[in-house]
Parts: structure tokens; sequence; C-alpha cells
């Protein structure tokens, strides 16, 4: 599992660093690991009041050796008890049609999703009391050629309740077939690459059957939507 482990340490590393609030990203990824402040903190060898201080902001922004310790120490409590979030993530930390995946710092609503990616809904408009936790980038001929019905569940991270968005859709039938025939659902779809009334009947259809908002991105660039994406509660 070192490999796992490293690849893990080196997202949640890259994650805090490029942050604007590395302090709530911190405290984000040790309520992910289900990691006790106290028990942190005594791992690490330091006071309680170190690690509320920097997770708070009261203390500057962690140093880069800091940030290591806070990550090795989530990982190695972790695998203390089995390892549950570190084999959570090895699901989805090799597939190569994740192009992007993010669980928010706090429920995003789903109308800053769909300001960023410039989408237009095609299927289920009402998302004015919709929150998401979190998004999948996912490059969608990678994706309906290359994975299994088991690899295809890796795609939702660590919560259903998330936006999967597809790249490089040409009709949007393929997708959501897949979503169809697969366990759990996502709450929102975004296809991007299509116009949204090229979207096709079929998906259309599927969407509103298992209650699935269903959303066209106009963005023209597939850099520049995930840009965008990572630019959310960051």
């Amino acid at each position: 599992m070192m490999e796992v482990d490293t690849l893990l340490a080196k997202k949640i590393a890259g994650e805090i660093t490029v942050s604007d609030n590395p302090g709530k990203n911190l405290r984000k990824w040790r309520e992910i690991f289900g990691i006790k402040q106290y028990r942190l903190a005594e791992f690490m060898g330091i006071s309680t009041s170190v690690v509320s201080d920097y997770e708070s902001g009261r203390r500057k922004s962690p140093g880069i050796e800091f940030i290591k310790r806070y990550i090795q120490a989530l990982i190695e409590l972790d695998e203390a008890k089995g390892g549950p979030v570190v084999k959570k993530f090895s699901k989805d930390i090799n597939i190569d049609a994740i192009l992007d995946i993010r669980e928010f710092l706090e429920d995003v609503p789903a109308t800053k999703i769909k300001e960023v990616v410039k989408g237009v809904i095609v299927v289920n408009k009402n998302i004015e009391n919709m929150h998401l936790g979190g998004y999948t980038v996912i490059d969608s001929i990678k994706a309906i050629t290359e994975l299994s019905e088991s690899d295809f569940i890796k795609l939702y991270g660590l919560s259903t309740n998330r936006a999967l968005i597809f790249t490089k859709v040409h009709m949007g039938r393929s997708p959501m077939i897949a979503i169809k025939v697969t366990k759990p659902k996502p709450t929102m779809v975004v296809m991007h690459g299509l116009k949204p009334d090229e979207v096709d009947k079929l998906g259309i259809k599927i969407a509103k059957l298992e209650n699935i908002t269903l959303m066209v991105s106009t963005l023209e660039r597939e850099q520049d939507l995930i840009k965008n994406l990572r630019s959310i509660n960051s």
C-alpha cells in the first residue's frame, strides 16, 4: 500500500498548499479520516491548541514540513485502524478516465456549479435548494471503453452527492446508459463537448426517470472547465 499512500499524500498536500484557506483544508482532511483533533496532536507530539490554531487560521499558513507531518499522521493513524480511508481512495487513484476529483470543504450550492461551468440545465431545472459535496471530471470515451461496472462505482469518491462531469461527449447517450445500469446514482450530471439541443433523447429520458439533474457546460475548453471547478471552495 506504500505507493497508494504516497500518491494520496501528494494529492492531499497539493490541495492544501494551493488553497486560499489551508487551515480549512487541513480540518477537512482530518474529518474525512475521522480522527479527533486531540488524537492527531498526540500522535504528532504537539499540543491540541497548535493543531486547532492552524486549522482555524489563527496561526499563519503552515509550512510544508508541518503539512507533511500532518498528512503522514493522518495516514498512519488510518492504517492503524485497518486503512479504511486509504483503501477507499486507492480505488480511484489509478483510473485514467478520472481527470479530476474533489471533495468540497463544505457543501456547495448547485447553482455555483452551474455558474462556473457556464451550464445550461436540460433536465430537472429546480436546483435552488440543491447542494453538492464534490465532483468528478471524467473522460467519457475512456470511461465507456475501459471501465467495468465495479470501476464505474469508483467515480463517486467519498459521496454520491456529487456532480459527475463527462468530457468529450458527442450525444450523451452512453454516459447516461452507464449510470442507468449501475448503482449508486449521482445527484447531477454535467456534459461537456456538445450543445444543449444535441443531448440524446434517451439520455434525457434516463435523467428524468432517475431524477438526476442533467446539465450541459457551454465552456469551449476542457482545461477551463477543470480550472473553474478547482476554484470552488478552495
